[in-house]
């Protein structure tokens, strides 16, 4: 059901988009009512994953942050490209953060965070957060790609449709991830009385 609670947010964005490009008043005006359905629904998100966890993680509360940011100074200003530019910063900002950490702090952001709730080893560790700065990068700079040569529309596709990224990047953490889990899943197994 989490997993779900994350598509959420966009889902209704690109809907929200689509159906005031398709029926309202101007084409032009889309992205301003599609911007706070994204800043609401991503609040009731938060609010609904608090409510089942207790807690937000370091990451929801930046992303929280910057949609509400970045929702606020587009709507403020009257300027799409604020809200357009967003995943940009934020990609780019953990891509940074997690390769100065592990590089120039030499510490593993994404052990400190998930080590509570996933046993890996300590190359595993690694190779995770290498995972995650190719990631965030590549991300980062496909939607400066298209925020800057494609128009406002296809960069609303791309939200949607550009979730296959991170679904085939999912995937493929998983199969890094996974035989570790058995493993420990067995040993824990074999140490019971």
């Amino acid at each position: 059901m989490k997993a779900l609670l994350d598509f959420i947010p966009i889902v209704l964005f690109f809907a929200a988009y689509k159906l005031h490009a398709w029926f309202g008043v101007g084409k032009d005006e889309a992205m301003f009512f599609a911007t706070p359905v994204l800043m609401a629904a991503t609040v009731v998100q938060m609010a609904i994953l608090y409510f089942l966890d207790r807690k937000l993680t370091t990451l929801q509360k930046i992303t929280l942050a910057a949609i509400l940011l970045f929702g606020t100074i587009t709507l403020v200003l009257h300027d799409k490209r604020y809200i357009m530019w967003k995943p940009t910063v934020l990609y780019a900002g953990m891509s940074i953060a997690l390769a100065v950490a592990v590089w120039g702090m030499k510490k593993n952001f994404l052990k400190t965070m998930l080590g509570s709730q996933l046993e890996l080893p300590d190359p595993v560790w690694h190779k995770l957060n290498i995972a995650w700065i190719v990631y965030t990068a590549f991300m980062s700079l496909s939607n400066a790609y298209v925020a800057f040569y494609f128009s406002e529309e296809a960069w609303a596709d791309f939200k949607i449709w550009g979730y296959i990224f991170p679904v085939v990047f999912l995937i493929g953490q998983a199969f890094l991830i996974a035989p570790h889990i058995k493993a420990a899943e067995t040993n824990e197994q074999d140490a019971a009385p």
